[in-house]
């Protein structure tokens, strides 16, 4: 038995391990009633040793590659609802009478949040920025079937991250996890992209949009960029603190983008909670529902089925770095279900199949202004899959129903053939032939061959 003992020498030094016997397994008495209730101790240390053994290796249990993906896929490089334009700066006479009272609310919760997390001037002032941390990411699996909640605990991993940024518009990112498996994503202000080892780079649908990383404390003038168009929808207390909270929808327009005939995206939006008391970014909740028309190979029939991306994260931790307020530390809690059917009439309680994951992050150095960061630093794969959208899928469907039409319309009528019209021995007196349009009557030739066959 292991027990740690503490280091006399030195006040900061590691406690000592000592290995001691077993007191159970030590010889006694040498009588037969003795050595029965030493065998019954003796079994039950090895039975309580074995079941520590099996929680250690339990806890242990690296994920299968499947969930790797999920947790990468889902949490690695997030993006926000939309694209953002440049915040401008309330100017001193403005009349707050000519937009809408939710709208000015926000703005004026952002105008505290930029001098809480160093002001116009050092926010103007930084013009890229790098950031490295470390990530812990983990998954649990729960089913509702009969009435019953069941929850399995499928794995944790550990790994780093790094974070380039220049412009909202331009950032990379790479992440690299336990058992060497890792995710690079990034934006070049044209298409963005993502490339892992079990899929070819690809771009995402629609104009690019910023990283959700940056968003939440890593990056304060994207955040104040992104929520410069939010309007407020109230006030909530979070942890025991009052706050302000702001919500971001994306346009139909920017969802149409995103859709495609396979998949099309319902809604993606994004709240922010900003404190009474500091101003800072506390928490930032997203969510996100698409629907997957699939068919019913037993009944023909389309059915609906709906994914919902729920994502909840805390930030804190901040600390200032070159006059700029970096939130250091935080965890996010996502939750993906699945279910058919009206997705506004669906609760979340009634729904079959949830996984849930959990990511906690820290920061271990940022730095502002990098030297030799260029445009070209951002540049996407040559691999490139360039994915294209619903609109795009709609107009090139079009142009190819016009080009088809076109063709049809030039299309020379075919000269006409001689074909047996029966079948026999061909030097028995003279063939019968008949007439056939090879182009508008092949199928009518066919009927007419096999007829007379029969």
């Amino acid at each position: 038995m292991r027990k740690l003992c503490p280091n006399l020498d030195r006040e900061d030094g590691l406690d000592t391990v000592l290995e001691v016997p077993l007191p159970e397994l030590q010889d006694t008495a040498a009588t037969a009633f003795s050595g029965v209730r030493r065998r019954r101790r003796s079994g039950t240390v090895k039975a309580w040793m074995r079941s520590h053994a099996a929680d250690q290796q339990h806890r242990r249990r690296e994920p299968s590659r499947a969930d790797v993906q999920i947790m990468l896929g889902v949490m690695g490089a997030p993006l926000v609802p939309q694209p953002v334009e440049a915040r401008k700066a309330m100017a001193a006479g403005h009349d707050i009478k000519e937009e809408p009272l939710e709208v000015s609310k926000a703005r004026y919760v952002m105008e505290q949040y930029v001098a809480a997390a160093g002001g116009e001037a050092a926010l103007g002032a930084a013009t890229s920025m790098y950031a490295m941390g470390n990530v812990r990411m983990s998954t649990t699996t729960s089913s509702n079937k009969g009435g019953r909640a069941a929850k399995k605990s499928v794995g944790e991993v550990s790994g780093g991250f790094v974070v380039w940024q220049k412009k909202p518009e331009l950032w990379c990112v790479e992440m690299v996890v336990s058992g060497g498996t890792k995710l690079s994503a990034g934006s070049d202000g044209k298409v963005a992209w993502r490339q892992t080892p079990w899929q070819q780079a690809h771009a995402s649908r629609g104009p690019p949009r910023p990283i959700r990383r940056c968003v939440q404390g890593l990056d304060p003038k994207s955040t104040a960029d992104l929520f410069s168009s939010a309007a407020w929808v109230g006030e909530e207390s979070v942890d025991g603190e009052d706050c302000f909270v702001l919500r971001v929808d994306a346009d139909r327009s920017a969802l149409d983008a995103r859709s495609s005939d396979d998949v099309e995206v319902v809604r993606h939006a994004l709240w922010g909670y900003f404190s009474q008391r500091t101003g800072l970014l506390v928490r930032l909740e997203d969510t996100h529902l698409l629907r997957v028309p699939t068919e019913i190979s037993s009944a023909s029939e389309i059915q609906n089925l709906y994914w919902e991306t729920t994502m909840e994260s805390s930030i804190g931790d901040y600390r200032a770095v070159d006059g700029i307020n970096i939130a250091h530390a935080g965890r996010t809690v996502v939750s993906l279900s699945r279910f058919t059917g009206d997705a506004e009439a669906a609760g979340r309680k009634m729904r079959p199949c949830t996984t849930t994951m959990e990511e906690t992050w820290s920061i271990e150095e940022v730095d502002f202004n990098v030297a030799g960061l260029s445009r070209e630093c951002f540049l996407p794969p040559r691999d490139l899959l360039v994915s294209s959208s619903k609109q795009q899928q709609q107009k090139k469907k079009k142009d190819n129903a016009a080009e088809a039409a076109l063709c049809a319309k030039s299309v020379v009528k075919a000269k006409k053939a001689l074909v047996p019209a029966v079948t026999g021995l061909g030097w028995f007196g003279p063939a019968k032939v008949v007439a056939v349009d090879d182009v508008d009557a092949a199928d009518d030739s066919k009927d007419s061959t096999r007829a007379s066959t029969r």
